[in-house]
């Protein structure tokens, strides 16, 4: 579980995030979703640790990430997998290489345990052994995706971060990869959250959704309850296409 409590950010006098709280559950698929320009990136990276908050705590199952000091947060880093927009593979590393490298990095395991981990990383995100050896620019954007998660998961990660995981993926791979994502956090029971404005991952894997518009929090629930949600700026960002709007009439 990650808590947020009275988070605010600002960057040379302008106040980005402002008074924001929320719980990311464990085992539930997190979501932060907003408009470009909202803050929804400025909050993940506060949460990752990558921004210095002026005003605030962030929990890590009781342990707040501003007041660690360095070693603690290198310890902290172990125990989170990321997942970024555009997969940030290794080119000049094969496909087993890529999911390997976190482990011979920062894990104490022997060589024979870091290569079963990688292989199971690999079978459990159900990539094919024909393509361990391969570069990823051999495989296709959706693989690639594929092999991301088997490396953000390597070192069994208590919390997963995922930047727009959708990223330039067809609708039909977007699906696929939504239930990756969702199976794995339920699995092993993992703090997940969701950088995302792709709304058909928001209605296929929301557990927990938190809309931010202008810094602040506006909204928070599930995917059901975003039909019935009594707020203008999240119906405006939600609803904008005519085919949700035909979807929210039928659940209305």
């Amino acid at each position: 579980m990650i808590e947020v409590k009275h988070v605010s950010k600002s960057f040379d006098g302008n106040l980005i995030l402002k008074d924001i709280s929320v719980i990311f559950e464990a085992g539930k698929t997190n979501m932060i979703i907003g408009q470009s320009g909202s803050g929804k990136t400025v909050l993940m990276k506060s949460v990752i640790g990558l921004h210095k908050i002026e005003q605030g705590r962030i929990e890590y199952d009781g342990r707040n990430l501003p007041d660690m000091k360095m070693k603690d947060i290198r310890n902290l880093r172990k125990e989170v997998g990321m997942l970024f927009q555009g997969a940030a593979l290794f080119d000049s590393m094969s496909v087993f290489e890529n999911v390997i490298f976190p482990l011979e990095m920062f894990s104490s395991m022997t060589k024979k345990e870091q290569e079963e981990r990688t292989r199971f990383c690999l079978q459990r995100v159900n990539l094919p052994e024909r393509s361990y050896m391969l570069a990823p620019s051999e495989i296709s954007g959706g693989m690639q995706k594929r092999v991301a998660i088997a490396r953000a998961i390597a070192m069994n990660p208590k919390y997963l971060f995922c930047d727009e995981p959708n990223s330039g993926l067809d609708p039909k791979t977007s699906l696929i990869i939504d239930k990756l994502i969702h199976e794995i956090t339920q699995e092993f029971n993992i703090t997940t959250i969701v950088n995302t404005h792709d709304m058909n991952s928001i209605m296929e894997i929301g557990d927990h959704i938190m809309f931010i518009d202008k810094g602040e929090k506006r909204w928070e629930g599930t995917a059901h309850d975003i039909f019935h949600a009594d707020c203008p700026e999240l119906n405006d960002f939600v609803f904008a296409s005519k085919l949700y709007k035909k979807i929210k009439e039928v659940n209305q």
